[in-house]
């Protein structure tokens, strides 16, 4: 069943979970009739949106995300807020399917009535995250959540993109199972803002106070993102509940910091002008690709590059040229 734009409207403002979902697919769809119609609703939210706290969560397969945030959730939740959950399962990089599994693994979050999860897939997206996940962001704002969590693949490449569109990112990380070496990578601990050593029990306990200290002397050697906040590297399990009281009360002072140095605003203003330059670049392409001349000068300068004819930077420039010149004319 089509729905009109006013009636998904109504529905993300009345908090209804299925037209809220709808609202999603739509957004998210390619075909150009949706599209159209996902831009008209994306411009009636906005006086509605910006009013959540926005956390990116990563960490490599097996850090426990997905219990870290069904729990983390629960508790949020219990302290009067509610939670959209926005989970990237990794796609197929041969049909661009996924599995889809997380209201699965969130059986019991999933159960709270003021809890939204929506499983998206990556699409073969860098970075973990979906191409639609800031805007899809928006319309769960729209629809009153207070906590927007998004849970990447974990793929540990590319981070940067989901640090770009939260306000909060998040670093699990776990003892073992080959995990040391990302802990302490230049590249994910300059982006990010808190880190949470999970399934820390009894037996590992000495082990995992040992990693805090290392991270901590890691971290002394990169400059803050932000003036005055020293990264915190806390202990716990999601599991069982412990730690978990701890990251939601730094979460709240993190925000709160940024909220007085006026950092806040400008940051998000920042990633609206990322996400603006992305859909430029997307919106060209396609334009594009409507001319048969293009899509054939498109093709050519594709094959020189993937045949190593030329560089594919200088096959990329002169298709560029080659259309802007068209353009002109």
């Amino acid at each position: 069943m089509k729905f009109s734009t006013e009636e998904l409207i109504e529905g993300i403002r009345s908090g209804n979970k299925r037209l809220t979902a709808k609202a999603i697919t739509l957004v998210e769809s390619k075909k150009a009739e949706h599209r159209l119609q996902a831009e008209e609703l994306l411009k009636e939210i906005m006086p509605f949106t910006g009013n959540s706290i926005r956390v990116g969560i990563t960490g490599v397969p097996g850090a426990g995300k997905s219990t870290f945030i069904e729990n983390f959730g629960r508790l949020a939740i219990a302290n009067g807020k509610k939670v959209a959950v926005l989970a990237i399962d990794p796609s197929s990089s041969i049909n661009k399917g996924s599995i889809l599994g997380d209201k699965t693994r969130m059986e019991e979050l999933a159960k709270e009535e003021n809890a939204f999860i929506r499983p998206s897939p990556s699409s073969g997206f860098l970075g973990g995250v979906a191409n639609t996940t800031f805007e899809t962001m928006m319309i769960c704002e729209a629809a009153g959540y207070d906590y927007i969590l998004i849970e990447t693949v974990g793929v540990g490449q590319s981070e940067v993109l989901v640090a770009d569109i939260t306000d909060v990112f998040l670093f699990l990380k776990i003892i073992g199972g080959g995990d040391e070496l990302q802990g302490i990578k230049r590249g994910i601990m300059e982006m990010v803002d808190l880190i949470f050593i999970n399934k820390v029990e009894k037996d590992n306990l000495q082990k995992a106070k040992n990693t805090r200290l290392e991270l901590k002397r890691a971290l002394d050697f990169i400059p803050p993102k932000e003036k005055d906040w020293k990264i915190p590297v806390l202990l716990g399990s999601a599991l069982h509940n412990e730690g978990l009281a701890e990251v939601y009360t730094k979460i709240d002072e993190f925000i709160a910091l940024k909220k007085r140095a006026g950092r806040f605003n400008e940051i998000r203003t920042h990633q609206a002008e990322k996400r603006f330059e992305y859909w430029v670049q997307e919106y060209i392409l396609a334009m594009m690709k409507k001319s048969d001349a293009v899509e054939e000068a498109y093709i050519s300068h594709k094959k020189n590059a993937s045949e190593m004819v030329s560089s594919p930077s200088t096959e990329a420039k002169l298709f560029v040229e080659k259309f802007l010149a068209k353009e002109k004319r």
